[in-house]
């Protein structure tokens, strides 16, 4: 008897300790594409962690494997979580306010864009960035009556529809012990500069310029990662003049050896390392050649023309509410395709196309073409500087009150439509480039011109300081275009690979935000990888930038 009832308790115990378990974890299936670490993120933990509890698992275990994870219910406020009784279902309430409390984070990304606070975290960082007010945030987050605390979780606003990839921020994360060995080639032209004084290279050679502020901007991004742990192995190979030394430079038998390529500069020297490697080759800067890029080798990290056009386009028709649409372009195959890109939704109510007569766009067209009924959204689609120019000064000059008037111009008789004080004008292309930097920016902010662009600088952010502080410093300079740009990419890049994945797997894991560079990219199998990565934003009235998007 005394044997049974020994054999009863430790049954009992056994229970126990299994039921104790089963609170603490869950068995979790790994879905396709799915590791260790972006399981370990969706609930909260580190990948160590989630290793330790998985021993015997690898970083990418297989699809349909079974593991443990945290249970979510464990330490779940009943206030914020509500788990239905099927569980299977669960319902996040707007009455989620402390998310640095142990609620289950993955289950409130599904329905809100949440921000992990860090240090040099403001209010106005947060409301520019994200486009929403404070108040918005405080009546999400109550606890932010008492101020931002770093290391706890905000939410900034609910998604609305089907989450996207634009939901999906990147995580930093950095592999203990983690070692790389990165490959940059660039054209120095060492040979052809050695006898020739800085301001002679500087002065006359454009490409000189561009070249060393890149490099430095490298410079910056791999001693912040050094800093924060990150075992980094940079070599420099000079490429020289165009496809001069890319033979001899392939022939080192090393080069495959490299985590990752940053460069070359050259869209057809690109194609030409992205052929011979092993390695993803980073190509750093926009060429008009690299649509016809195959290889999957090679990324791109600035979006295609088209991206802007889409980008623009969507936006403009997420936010229309009957504005009647005027298209000014100097090129009618273009501006024809723009005209159906608009037309294929059926919200469009009105929409109109003013081409230039001899170089530039008459007054009188443009004017007849607006209406004083409705907002009027003018979209200026050229690269023409002068046509650009010529179209912003009609506009600015508009008179408030027009009469209906027949005149004779050049034999011709011009109708002039009235419009009222009430009819508003704003301004849109899809590429600022530097087609309207002649352009006086008062008149653009006055015309709320929007525009889309691969930068967005919040110089108030204690990152974007800190760079410009330390740039300084070192270089005795501000950071140019090119400098911020090969910190951003150098600093994303390898900071996605510092994760101990493969550097596209950490692309599907979401969409990186830099200093000046928003980093999203997307692939087709077995071709070039693209970042579409642009911004949409707007000049205000004090000549300030906002991001609309």
């Amino acid at each position: 008897m005394r044997h049974l009832k020994f054999i009863v308790c430790i049954c009992i115990l056994t229970f126990a300790i299994s039921c104790s378990q089963q609170k603490n974890y869950l068995e979790y299936k790994v879905k396709e594409g799915e590791n260790i670490r972006s399981i370990a993120r969706d609930y909260d933990i580190s990948a160590r962690d989630l290793l330790k509890i998985n021993p015997d698992i690898g970083r990418r275990p297989k699809p349909n494997t079974i593991i443990l994870v945290p249970n979510p219910r464990k330490g779940a406020k009943t206030k914020g979580i509500l788990i239905e009784p099927s569980g299977t279902a669960v319902k996040v309430l707007d009455s989620i306010a402390l998310l640095s409390e142990k609620v289950d984070i993955k289950l409130v990304k599904k329905y809100f864009v949440v921000h992990y606070v860090i240090k040099g975290d403001t209010f106005y960082n947060l409301t520019r960035f994200y486009n929403v007010s404070e108040e918005h945030l405080k009546k999400l987050n109550p606890q932010l009556s008492e101020g931002l605390k770093i290391d706890t979780y905000i939410k900034i606003k609910k998604i609305e529809g089907k989450n996207n990839k634009e939901n999906l921020v990147y995580t930093d994360y950095i592999e203990e012990g983690v070692r790389l060995k990165v490959a940059m080639m660039l054209p120095f032209k060492n040979q052809q500069l050695d006898t020739l004084t800085s301001n002679e290279i500087f002065d006359n050679n454009k490409l000189a310029t561009i070249v060393t502020d890149f490099y430095l901007g490298v410079e910056m991004a791999l001693d912040s990662l050094r800093n924060q742990g990150i075992s980094i192995a940079l070599d420099v190979f000079d490429t020289g003049d165009r496809e001069t030394k890319i033979t001899s430079i392939l022939a080192n038998e090393e080069l495959n050896t490299y985590d990752v390529i940053l460069g070359p500069i050259y869209s057809e020297e690109a194609m030409i390392v992205a052929n011979k490697v092993k390695s993803p080759v980073i190509f750093p800067v926009f060429s008009s050649k690299q649509n016809q890029f195959s290889s999957s080798k090679l990324i791109k990290t600035q979006p295609e023309m088209e991206v802007y056009k889409s980008e623009m386009i969507a936006f403009m028709l997420s936010n229309y509410a009957g504005e009647n649409i005027v298209i000014v372009s100097d090129d009618v195959y273009k501006s024809s395709s723009t005209l159906s890109q608009f037309k294929q939704h059926d919200s469009i109510q009105t929409i109109s196309l003013v081409l230039p007569e001899e170089g530039y766009i008459r007054k009188e067209p443009l004017i007849n073409a607006l209406k004083s009924d409705v907002n009027n959204w003018i979209v200026i689609d050229t690269k023409d500087n002068v046509l650009a120019a010529n179209t912003v000064n009609s506009l600015i000059s508009l008179p408030t009150i027009y009469s209906i008037d027949k005149e004779k111009e050049d034999g011709k008789i011009v109708t002039m439509q009235p419009l009222s004080e009430e009819t508003g004008v704003r301004i849109f292309t899809f590429q600022k480039g530097n087609t309207f930097d002649k352009i006086d920016n008062n008149q653009l902010a006055k015309l709320g011109f929007t525009f889309g662009s691969d930068i967005f600088s919040n110089e108030a952010s204690f990152a974007v300081k800190s760079f410009n502080a330390n740039f300084r410093k070192k270089n005795n300079t501000f950071p140019s275009y090119y400098a911020t740009k090969g910190f951003d990419i150098t600093y994303d890049v390898v900071m996605r690979l510092a994760a101990g994945e493969g550097l596209k797997d950490t692309f599907k894991e979401g969409v990186s935000y830099r200093l000046e560079s928003k980093f999203d990219y997307s692939e087709k199998l077995f071709k070039t990888t693209s970042n579409n990565g642009v911004f949409i934003v707007k000049y205000n009235d004090d000549l300030t930038l906002i991001r609309l998007k």
